[in-house]
């Protein structure tokens, strides 16, 4: 049996988390790790309440948490450890389909699976206009510039631990997840997307539902695209 191991991100989710881990398949993972990214609320409590293994980042950036629990699999579980999902605290995506984001890797040999919620279904309001043309415009310069096809760059995903590991993943903040879908592109790992159904977010969203959020997520986007080519 494959060691899965789950990273979900978390600022001031407390309201969320909790049921973003009750909801993953126990039975599919070996360990959860919530990064509490600086959090002022009790997402610390709510995660190690459902039995979450909890880490802190102060420096808030998604890209920064992300790498937290990347260092603390390195340090704890390298040689145990075979696929890392990344899920977002905010319960806006269905954790339940965990099974059938890792199923590419675990059967058909893929390095990385994107669960984009372009092929599922969404309900309505749960993506604001601006993270829809966003993505849009994003996978578009992606196919144009690097010829591969994308349809989303979704944040539920799925991707063998020394793949992530040979990406050497740098951003700190809103670029994570177009960085980790262009180095792959570049290192020609063997990617594709399944569809995945998402929902309203519990709260605000820190990125989409500020202007700040929105321009600064979009410069990062846009900066990795064209830094690469």
């Amino acid at each position: 049996m494959k060691n899965i191991r789950v990273i979900i991100p978390a600022f001031n989710e407390e309201n969320s988390v909790g049921k973003v881990i009750q909801d993953i398949p126990k039975n599919s993972v070996s360990e959860i790790i919530v990064v509490d990214n600086n959090s002022s609320d009790k997402t610390t409590e709510a995660a190690q309440k459902q039995g979450a293994t909890v880490l802190h980042e102060n420096r808030q950036g998604y890209g920064y948490a992300c790498l937290k629990g990347m260092e603390y699999i390195s340090q704890t579980a390298d040689n145990e450890t075979d696929i890392i999902v990344f899920l977002d605290a905010d319960y806006s995506d269905y954790p339940e389909e965990l099974p059938e984001v890792v199923s590419p890797v675990l059967n058909d040999g893929y390095d990385m699976v994107i669960g984009s919620r372009a092929l599922g279904k969404k309900e309505k309001g749960s993506m604001t206009p601006q993270q829809v043309f966003g993505n849009w415009l994003a996978t578009r310069l992606i196919k144009l510039f690097y010829g591969v096809k994308y349809t989303d760059l979704g944040p539920f995903r799925a991707i063998k631990w020394d793949a992530l590991k040979s990406l050497k993943m740098e951003d700190k903040t809103y670029g994570w997840t177009v960085e980790m879908q262009l180095k792959a592109a570049k290192k020609g790992l063997k990617v594709c997307e399944v569809p995945v159904n998402y929902k309203k977010r519990i709260g605000v969203s820190k990125v989409s539902g500020t202007v700040k959020g929105t321009i600064g997520a979009g410069y990062k986007i846009l900066s990795w695209i064209f830094k690469y080519l």
